[in-house]
């Protein structure tokens, strides 16, 4: 268990915290691209922080304060030019870089002073990356933004979903290094709630290894062969807010000290007989976490693993605690927070950073690979196979899936609507946002 004091120090992410300053040294993703087709303006708060973030009429994208500048009005109201945001209260023009570009008033009557020279607002950089937004909000120098292998993939079908948790970032993230509930809560409890009363294959060894980039939990389960890459690769806690499963990448955004964005990535590959899909757009669409009744939804994994975070409090307390033989993953994943946490007060950079350009351009990780993989399959295989049967009929990991997604999911997959086989399939998908 933690104390008080360290629980606090683990916890709060506002800038000057010792945690939150960590943070701050990564890329951290906030939003996809193409949810700012429609609307470009969106309000955002990111590590305590509020913000403005938005896509002007040369596609550059902006992450600035949102109160202006000049008497704090709300820039999220403001509206978008060639080059930047112009707030709606007295049209002051502000750049991706926090540079006031204009103050129509000033320009006018007192040209000579060049007033604009002197104001700024606090600005952040934005990078496009496989359909995510990340940025950064750390001091410089900048670090190089991580390109993971599987953002390069291709010949598939690719999709974002987010959900707003009402709980503090490092419950969610202490999941990720958690193998064991996958038995109770995904397998067991899952199926009491579909009306069975079958147990899944427990847990037999478990072993826990740190990598270059987060923390791999490994594990042999009842019929299981030790040679199986659940037990010589296993799953990666991904530093410092991710969770990589080898097909999608799941980030437990922190809000404020008490709320969370969850963003999660997925990948599809297509069948193989089925020719390369190409995505215009990697749609963004929101997955609810509550039901018509008010109760936390729990039909998927992630909703499911939302329930688990937000039992514990809007922050868990850790001072009350009672760690297990399971635990051990969590144990070093909080001392390695603490270590870099201390490493950031002494300058130095923590766990992670890449200052390489070379080394970023693909960053390759390690994946579980379970036979058969989706490619290796046809169209009429994947119908007979029980987890990939699964995915054409609803999305597997989180709830309310569009309908307008989930029918280009399955075109991109070489299905019609009714799961019959199309002809051509793989044609070009321009997938918008729902």
């Amino acid at each position: 268990m933690l104390t008080t004091e360290q629980n606090r120090m683990i916890t709060q992410v506002g800038a000057g915290t010792p945690m939150g300053e960590l943070l701050r040294r990564y890329w951290i993703p906030f939003a996809g691209a193409s949810e700012f087709d429609e609307k470009p303006v969106r309000a955002v708060r990111l590590l305590g922080e509020d913000l403005v973030a938005y896509r002007d009429g040369s596609g550059t994208f902006g992450l600035i304060n949102r109160q202006c500048p000049h008497r704090r009005a709300d820039l999220s109201y403001g509206f978008i030019e060639a080059c930047g945001l112009r707030c709606n209260y007295h049209g002051w023009l502000m750049d991706e870089a926090g540079h006031v570009i204009e103050m129509p008033y000033d320009d006018t009557a007192n040209p000579a002073q060049n007033l604009k020279a002197k104001a700024s607002t606090k600005a952040y950089p934005v990078k496009e990356l496989a359909g995510l937004l990340f940025t950064y909000m750390g001091p410089a120098p900048v670090p190089e933004l991580p390109v993971w292998a599987p953002f390069t993939w291709t010949g598939g079908f690719r999709q974002i979903v987010k959900s707003d948790v009402p709980c503090n970032w490092f419950q969610c993230q202490e999941n990720s290094c958690d193998p064991v509930h996958f038995e109770w809560m995904h397998d067991n409890w899952g199926a009491r709630l579909e009306g069975r009363d079958d147990n899944s294959a427990k847990h037999l060894q478990l072993d826990f290894v740190e990598t270059d980039f987060g923390h791999a939990y490994r594990r042999i389960r009842e019929g299981q062969e030790e040679g199986s890459s659940l037990w010589t690769v296993g799953r990666l806690a991904l530093w410092p807010l991710a969770f990589y499963l080898g097909e999608h990448f799941e980030w437990r955004v922190p809000v404020d000290d008490e709320n969370t964005l969850s963003i999660a990535w997925f990948f599809e590959q297509s069948p193989k007989d089925v020719a390369p899909v190409m995505q215009d757009k990697v749609p963004v669409w929101i997955s609810p976490i509550v039901d018509d009744t008010g109760r936390w939804i729990t039909t998927h994994v992630i909703n499911q693993d939302i329930v688990a975070w937000v039992g514990q409090g809007r922050i868990a307390d850790r001072s009350q605690e009672f760690l297990a033989a399971s635990d051990r993953g969590i144990v070093m994943m909080r001392r390695r927070y603490f270590e870099d946490m201390k490493r950031v007060e002494q300058g130095l950079d923590p766990k992670g950073v890449i200052r390489d350009p070379q080394l970023a351009r693909c960053v390759p990780l390690d994946r579980v690979l379970l036979p058969p993989l989706p490619g290796d399959l046809t169209r009429e295989q994947w119908k007979k196979h029980p987890g990939l049967s699964r995915k054409l009929i609803d999305h597997r990991h989180c709830a309310g899936q569009p309908a307008k997604v989930r029918q280009d999911y399955l075109r991109a997959m070489g299905f019609g609507p009714d799961l019959s086989l199309l002809p051509n399939a793989g044609q070009k998908l321009e997938t918008q946002v729902s």
